[in-house]
């Protein structure tokens, strides 16, 4: 995966389309700055030299310069819009597969919605530049260019105000774009609070009800609001500074020429050794001044948009440069797991210093059952997302079947281990699709079945009107918590792989679906589980249990064992039976 945006080659690639473009806005507007000559010659030959016979073609001129102008200019479009929606879907492509690349620490270091805000809004940006803004900013130069060589060949005296008054109307610009690239920026990362407040209230409305916390969600969604607004505001504030003088500049311009071209005109007609200027040739002049006023008008609106686009580029480059800290080795491993565990002095320090986990070592074999039990906090969730690599050990070694996990292909490891954690999460989509997840093409409607049934689920699903074929909502809206917990473990089971976890899985069931999902667990010959648990209940049938507090093993063995100590298992049985 590229650690550079690299924005070139998105464009090179469809560059052949932009030729394309650029040919036929250079053919639209020389057809368009051909239509002030024809004006000359209606004015200097048909009204004044009374040529009658030539009008017929003038207006057959104005009327195919008319229509092959729209054809280019469809072109023209076409292209643009062609290549710059095919940029902009690789670009959000692309930056959505880097980001599902990255580890799971680079996600606890930024929300969701400033992660939206990067994939919609600023791939949007460029988006924008690669559909109308940047050609239209080449269409403002050929057509500055085109309109100035009109001019010099009718009038060099006069042409020089025109030129005066874009090279003044362009310095303004530049300016406005320096100042404007700095607040663009401060415009975006609010956007991303902004979005994230918002998801965050919406994703929790129930909570939010329950608590009765309307008011000061309200509030906290209305100061991001304010800043939002004031950074816009001060944004307005560059435009209303620099973009009037740029239209005084601009409609300054006809009327200067009007005055001195006139002067010129008069000049010529009185005295016949002067220097001739006609009526017609003043008034082609006085279109060109008038045509090109539109550039210059145009140039606060792109600068904007171009310093929009930067500043969305810029933000999409810090995603690009984080590096995944989790890789596979150039010589990683592929084999057939069959799921002996062991950690071998294993800690795990968290970037804030904290130490979670202190030099664990364990051994589970092929088909046995481990049980881990500890008050919140103890490390019990870092020890499974260490044995899937979401994180490295900070020391120590956790071998699979004898091989170093980090010997092993990342697909390979996670791939056979099926694990049901604490945060519950459905898409929305079917249930079968839910169990079902990332083996669609793999597990068929027995398994499906087979895995509703052990994880007590087929009571609900099939109580339902479209059965595995119902359509659940966002993160499971509409189903109970219990309900939800079976679907997870539903689909841990129908993978069938060689490592089981469950991660405090049965927190909402009832004892007795609970009791008979353990069962149905304990009939699983040949896997290797792992059960993490706060009951006595969950763990009491293990091969191996092991107590944490504070990040160390403090207690092993089995049930009865642990029970002989009359340590933290024994008061933990005490308190609970």
């Amino acid at each position: 995966m590229n650690n550079k945006l690299n924005l070139k080659r998105y464009f090179k690639k469809y560059l052949h389309f932009y030729v394309i473009a650029v040919i036929a806005v250079t053919c639209s507007i020389t057809l368009d700055m051909i239509g002030p000559q024809i004006v000359r010659h209606i004015v200097d030959d048909v009204l004044i030299g009374k040529k009658i016979d030539m009008l017929k073609y003038c207006l057959l001129g104005i009327l195919g310069v008319g229509i092959c102008k729209c054809i280019f200019q469809y072109v023209k479009e076409f292209s643009c819009d062609w290549a710059g929606s095919k940029i902009a879907s690789e670009l959000r492509i692309n930056l959505f597969q880097k980001i599902q690349s990255l580890s799971a620490n680079f996600f606890d270091g930024i929300n969701s919605g400033e992660l939206m805000s990067r994939v919609k809004s600023d791939v949007d940006r460029i988006w924008d530049l690669g559909c109308y803004i940047g050609i239209l900013m080449v269409e403002v130069v050929i057509h500055t260019v085109i309109a100035l060589y009109f001019m010099f060949s009718l009038n060099w005296k006069l042409s020089i105000i025109p030129t005066i008054g874009m090279a003044v109307a362009a310095f303004i610009a530049l300016k406005m774009e320096r100042k404007l690239g700095d607040k663009f920026e401060k415009i975006a990362q609010e956007d991303s609070e902004l979005n994230n407040t918002a998801q965050e209230n919406l994703a929790g409305i129930r909570t939010v009800k329950a608590f009765t916390r309307e008011k000061h969600e309200i509030f906290k969604f209305h100061k991001h609001n304010q800043k939002y607004y004031e950074l816009n505001i001060d944004l307005s504030k560059v435009f209303v500074k620099y973009n009037p003088i740029i239209s005084s500049v601009t409609h300054f311009i006809p009327y200067t020429v009007l005055l001195i071209g006139g002067f010129f005109t008069i000049q010529g007609m009185n005295n016949p050794s002067a220097e001739q200027f006609t009526i017609g040739e003043l008034t082609a002049f006085l279109q060109y001044s008038m045509n090109i006023i539109w550039p210059m008008e145009m140039l606060g609106w792109l600068t904007n948009g171009i310093s929009s686009a930067r500043a969305s580029a810029k933000r999409l480059e810090k995603i690009y440069e984080e590096d995944p800290s989790i890789v596979n080795k150039n010589d990683s491993v592929s084999p057939e797991i069959n799921g002996n565990i062991s950690f071998e002095n294993v800690s795990f320090i968290a970037p804030n210093g904290k130490i979670i986990l202190d030099n664990i070592s364990f051994d589970i074999k092929k088909g046995e059952t481990l049980g881990i039990m500890g008050a919140t906090g103890s490390g019990k969730t870092t020890i499974i997302n260490l044995l899937k690599r979401m994180y490295d050990a900070t020391s120590g070694k956790i071998y699979i079947d004898g091989i170093d996990i980090k010997d092993i292909n990342l697909n390979t490891l996670r791939s056979n281990i099926s694990s049901v954690m604490q945060d519950i999460f459905l898409f929305s989509d079917t249930i079968g699709s839910n169990v079902k997840l990332g083996k669609k093409e793999f597990l068929d409607n027995q398994n499906l079945c087979e895995a509703l049934e052990q994880s007590c689920s087929s009571s609900f699903v099939n109580g339902m009107k479209e059965k595995s074929e119902t359509v659940i909502g966002e993160r499971g809206i509409g189903l109970s918590g219990g309900q939800k917990q079976r679907l997870t473990i539903a689909r841990a089971i129908s993978r069938k792989t060689p490592v089981l976890i469950f991660d405090d899985s049965t927190s909402a069931l009832d004892t007795e679906t609970e009791q008979e999902i353990q069962k149905n667990l304990d009939s699983l010959k040949g896997m290797t589980k792992i059960i993490i648990a706060h009951i006595i209940s969950a763990v009491r049938k293990a091969d191996k249990i092991i107590v944490l507090e504070n990040g160390k093993i403090v207690e092993s063995g089995n049930n009865d064992e642990l029970l002989a100590k009359k340590g933290l298992y024994y008061e933990t049985y005490k308190s609970q039976y």
